[in-house]
Order: structure tokens, then C-alpha cells, then sequence
């Protein structure tokens, strides 16, 4: 296990949201969520401890950037998730790692890794 403190899953889109949960879980990671909109995950993230983030990079049309701001103010790691490059990422945030949609499970354990 990563951490002791559950991965937060922010996703709008149900399917990849459970895909992303059941891989976590299959690992026997905890897991907070998914979150599908921003203010659930601002919520989230104000209400517990989390060992990181995945965050989807696109919800539903809104941008994800306060999210990012509040987890970079809170020292929570996190990790996109998009099918888009990093170049769709929030400027600010272009350095955070990036899982390419589609991905493995492989890929999403290897994010969290460096949590």
C-alpha cells in the first residue's frame, strides 16, 4: 500500500470513475470518492485526510485549477488523468504527472506511486 490515507478519485465520467476505483481497490488501496464536480472535490478535500488525488482533467467543462490550487495548498500530491496532453493541463500545473486516458492499471499504481 501507498499510503495510509485514501486516494480521492475525481472523475465526472461514472464508467472510467469505476474503473479507476476498482483498480485502486483491486490493490487494496483505499479509496475517498469519486468525486464528479469541482465542489464535490473541494468538499472532499476539506473534509479528510488524503494520501493523494487523482484528478481528472477536464469535469464537465469547468476547470480543474481551483481544484489543483487546493491541493497544492493543502501539500496533497496528486495526478491527472486525461486523454489529452499536457498541454490541456492548467498552465500552473503542467508539471504534475499526467495518466493518459486510456489507461492500465499499471499506469494509475505507477501515478500513485510517487504519492
Amino acid at each position: 500500500m501507498v499510503t495510509a490515507h485514501p486516494i480521492l478519485v475525481v472523475e465526472d465520467e461514472f464508467l472510467i470513475a469505476l474503473d479507476i476505483v476498482a483498480a485502486l481497490e483491486q490493490a487494496g488501496i483505499a479509496v475517498a470518492g469519486p468525486a464528479s464536480t469541482v465542489q464535490d472535490a473541494l468538499g472532499a478535500i476539506e473534509g479528510q485526510q488524503l494520501g493523494g488525488v487523482l484528478l481528472d482533467a477536464h469535469l464537465g467543462g469547468e476547470s480543474v485549477g481551483r481544484i489543483a490550487d487546493a491541493l497544492k495548498a493543502r501539500a496533497i500530491p496528486f495526478a491527472f488523468v486525461s486523454g489529452y496532453g499536457q498541454e490541456s493541463l492548467p498552465e500552473a500545473y503542467r508539471q504534475v504527472p499526467l495518466v493518459r486516458k486510456p489507461f492500465t492499471d499499471k499506469d494509475l499504481l505507477a501515478a500513485i506511486a510517487g504519492f
